[in-house]
């Protein structure tokens, strides 16, 4: 006391509050996140995928309910963001860590809980992205807009999501595509059009633009689907009568953004409107899904491939008072990430 005892020279005040970013206490490492249909998401080590010989009969990627099963199996970065889309024109983000790791088995969680959406808002489209520095997001609504912006215009994550497309009345985010900026994109109808364009002919758009038109519909037509033009695939078409058609994407040529363009399949009261065209390989599966919550599942390759002006064949068959409501590919469970 003596020797040392001046006053002290440390000020003692309240604690100050610092956060520690969860972030820096996360290993950086690959891992698998599942989808279902039905909105359910969850991620699990790759290593729970065990390498299988060709031909083995793989693993179940989820438990799911009898109406529900995984549509999307995809390896990402815990670090890594998924950007979620809604039908109301909203983005959502999500880092791949905070998605509830879950047994091989468990259905996961509800994604829409976990963004806390809105009533009436629903999932339309997801995007996992490792880097906002380059490339672009395409999107297209129910009423024939399109609109391309580039991925930096989404790098700064908000909570409760911000807006990502600004919509007409009456209108809805139907899908979104990640690109290079200079693919070719389709866009298919309800009433069986197609039209093909180049996506260069569609300048890019800030956030919050509202796009410009990219399909013209007759009346009570509306787009069901937004597609990525790639001459290696087939479009699978599939109408709420329970039939469907595969044909080469080279069969569609290109055209002008904005015009009414081809068509796509005859829709008659026969097979009915569309309910989903899907580029697809000949080792895809199918799923089809009626509003009775009949489900079936089928190989893409038993799929008769026919030209575009025809009405498709059989793939499902319904009860009187039943319809096809659902038509996505399978995730496919015994590919090694």
């Amino acid at each position: 006391m003596e020797k040392y005892g001046d006053k002290r020279k440390t000020e003692v005040i309240a604690a100050v509050e610092t956060e520690i970013v969860n972030e820096d206490l996360i290993k950086p490492e690959d891992v698998i996140v599942t989808m279902t249909h039905s909105g359910y998401v969850k991620r699990q080590p790759i290593s729970i995928y065990r390498q299988q010989r060709r031909g083995g009969r793989g693993i179940m990627a989820a438990g799911t309910k009898e109406e529900d099963f995984v549509e999307e199996i995809l390896v990402a970065n815990t670090h890594d963001f998924i950007l979620f889309f809604t039908n109301q024109g909203k983005v959502h983000w999500l880092k791949v860590y905070n998605v509830p790791e879950a047994s091989r088995v468990a259905k996961g969680h509800s994604i829409a809980n976990m963004l806390n959406l809105e009533s009436g808002e629903r999932v339309t489209a997801y995007v996992p992205v490792s880097d906002f520095s380059s490339g672009c997001l395409f999107m297209a609504t129910k009423n024939g807009t399109v609109k391309k912006t580039g991925l930096e215009a989404f790098s700064n994550p908000r909570r409760g999501g911000i807006i990502a497309l600004t919509l007409d009345e009456n209108d809805e985010l139907i899908g979104v595509r990640k690109t290079d900026g200079v693919k070719q994109i389709i866009l298919a109808t309800k009433n069986g059009n197609a039209v093909r364009f180049e996506e260069k002919d569609v300048r890019e758009i800030g956030r919050s633009g509202r796009g410009v038109r990219g399909i013209r519909l007759r009346d009570n037509d509306e787009v069901v689907s937004l597609v990525v033009a790639d001459d290696s695939l087939s479009l699978l078409t599939v109408t709420e009568n329970g039939f469907g058609k595969r044909t080469p994407v080279s069969d569609y040529r290109l055209i002008g953004r904005g015009g009414f363009g081809v068509i796509n399949i005859k829709c008659t009261e026969r097979n009915g409107k569309v309910v989903a065209v899907l580029p697809v390989s000949a080792t895809d599966e199918l799923m089809l899904i009626s509003q009775n919550g009949i489900a079936i599942r089928m190989p893409v390759s038993g799929i008769s491939e026919i030209g575009r002006n025809t009405q498709g064949v059989t793939l499902m068959r319904l009860e009187k008072d039943d319809k096809v409501v659902s038509a996505t590919k399978m995730a496919t469970d015994n590919n090694n990430p």
